[in-house]
């Protein structure tokens, strides 16, 4: 298992984390998500640039990604569309 750069900080830094995608994104990362807040639901969180607090428990859940089959894509620097036909093709 080898190691992958990832941004952080709005592009300004990297962390090197293992290369097992569900760590740190998709699917399999909402789920970690959702555990950890169902974990600490007690704890405080800061909202709003720092100016407000509010309880963990208290966020709405992750939501699911929403299917885009046939849904219009833009195609060719945006001069042209076409539907995309399934999931798989994303």
């Amino acid at each position: 298992m080898g190691k992958i750069k990832v941004r952080t900080g709005r592009g300004t830094g990297t962390i090197e984390v293992d290369d097992d995608p569900k760590k740190w994104s998709g699917d399999e990362f909402r789920k970690i998500q959702e555990a950890r807040k169902k974990a600490s639901a007690n704890r405080m969180v800061h909202t709003g640039r720092g100016t407000g607090t509010r309880k963990l428990g208290d966020m709405p859940d992750p939501k699911t990604r929403p299917s885009t089959e046939r849904m219009t894509r833009s195609t060719g620097r945006g001069t042209s569309s076409r539907k995309s036909t399934n999931k798989d093709t994303e």
